[in-house]
């Protein structure tokens, strides 16, 4: 047997996942083009966070600034914030900020609240022990900022974030299958807005996918014509972002590259960068596809969307989501129970030249089948044993793309 080795628990102690194939097996990996680059020193997060884009230092900034928010994305991210914080405290020190001017506050948009024990992995015990960590509430403490001009959407922002007159966030560029690349002003909407501003904000998403079948310009990878970029770019301008750090990461969830300064530059200049980086190769006409999640297993879903262009007609995919937490809690788009659904829910579908799905998963969470697909083309299984003999009656000449990161790669 050959054995693959695919990266794991982003947050629970990362570690190699060895699977045996079949020797008889072709089998092709397609990483991302930046999947092996060496993750950044101290030195060089510090000197990339100094070095701003469009804005004058983070520094200088601060000085005589009274109150300061770092805004921070999720546990469905694998931004190391840890590693880019002390680089960003640093910087408000030398302005002369105290530590009791300084709070932070997860940007979970819609998504379900984390504990402690998530913070301390997001930004290590040092920051818990110095400051107030917080989540935000989609469902209250939000003040209007203004209206869009894209899609005409309310602003609502979470308060403490607008009680603050500096603002600095810290987020990871990977593509996205709504704005084409995550980052940028994702961490004000739907990071920090209310229920309602970010409902209007993905009401007008699905519109416009509606309407741009023939020419998309909403989608994964999609970045320069993107209405729903644009949009939640106006919602962070309107709620006054100072600084954005955005960050590229490898395979293993490393960063590799920091772009810090104000918002619209530096995003841009990170998205120029990450076009590149977490660009893959795609695979055509395959008998099986093996999808491995690592970013964002708690997203795992987003990982079938490449396999599913990659398999022949009759073809399965396997899709990997080891999440430990399970698949996340979404008050927007996800479901709660077998007939209670958010009010956004989007019922996943398994195209139909797709043979099987094959979720494996070592962490059963039977209640997040909706996100990979209602169907009896989408099976469940906890042991790779079990999936190899779902797969065996494939041949020997059998061909097999797999894709390491398949939920932050994207084919042009």
């Amino acid at each position: 047997m050959n054995d693959l080795k695919l990266p794991q628990l982003a947050w629970y102690g990362v570690r190699e996942l060895v699977l045996p194939l079949p020797d008889s097996w072709q089998v092709e990996t397609h990483n991302m083009a930046g999947y092996n680059l060496p993750a950044l020193t101290p030195e060089q997060i510090e000197a990339a966070v100094a070095d701003t884009i469009g804005t004058p230092s983070i520094r200088e900034l601060a000085r005589g600034k009274e109150q300061v928010v770092i805004i921070f994305d999720d546990m469905t991210r694998a931004t190391r914030t840890y590693d880019i914080l002390p680089a960003v405290l640093s910087e408000l020190a030398a302005a002369g900020i105290s530590d009791d001017q300084i709070r932070l506050i997860c940007a979970l948009g819609c998504h379900g609240t984390y504990t402690r024990e998530h913070f301390a992995k997001k930004l290590g015990e040092e920051a818990m022990a110095r400051f107030p960590v917080y989540n935000h509430n989609a469902f209250g403490n939000c003040i209007h900022v203004g209206t869009t001009k894209t899609y005409g959407t309310e602003v609502y922002i979470n308060e403490e974030v607008m009680k603050c007159n500096l603002k600095i966030a810290i987020g990871s560029v990977v593509p996205h299958p709504m704005n084409g690349f995550g980052g940028g002003g994702k961490i004000i909407l739907p990071g920090v807005t209310s229920f309602e501003t970010t409902r209007q904000n993905h009401d007008s998403f699905y519109e416009t996918a509606r309407q741009s079948r023939e020419h998309r310009i909403v989608g994964m990878g999609i970045f320069e014509e993107n209405p729903m970029r644009m949009d939640v770019e106006e919602a962070a301008r309107l709620a006054g972002l100072d600084v954005m750090i955005n960050c590229l990461i490898n395979m293993w969830g490393e960063t590799t590259a920091v772009f810090s300064g104000a918002l619209e530059p530096s995003y841009l200049a990170a998205v120029q960068a990450a076009k590149d980086h977490y660009l893959t190769p795609r695979a055509e006409g395959q008998d099986i596809v093996i999808s491995n999640t690592f970013a964002k297993a708690n997203e795992g879903f987003i990982g079938a969307a490449i396999a599913y262009g990659s398999v022949a007609p009759g073809g399965d995919i396997v899709l990997i989501a080891n999440a430990p937490d399970g698949q996340v809690t979404h008050y927007l788009l996800g479901t709660f129970g077998n007939t209670s659904f958010a009010p956004l829910r989007q019922g996943a579908r398994v195209p139909p030249h797709v043979n099987r799905l094959i979720v494996f998963s070592e962490y059963p969470d039977l209640a997040s089948r909706s996100w990979f697909g209602e169907s009896d083309k989408v099976i469940f299984k906890h042991s790779w044993d079990d999936v190899l003999e779902l797969l065996s009656s494939h041949k020997d000449d059998t061909k097999v793309t797999v894709y390491p990161n398949a939920e932050i790669q994207y084919c042009a």
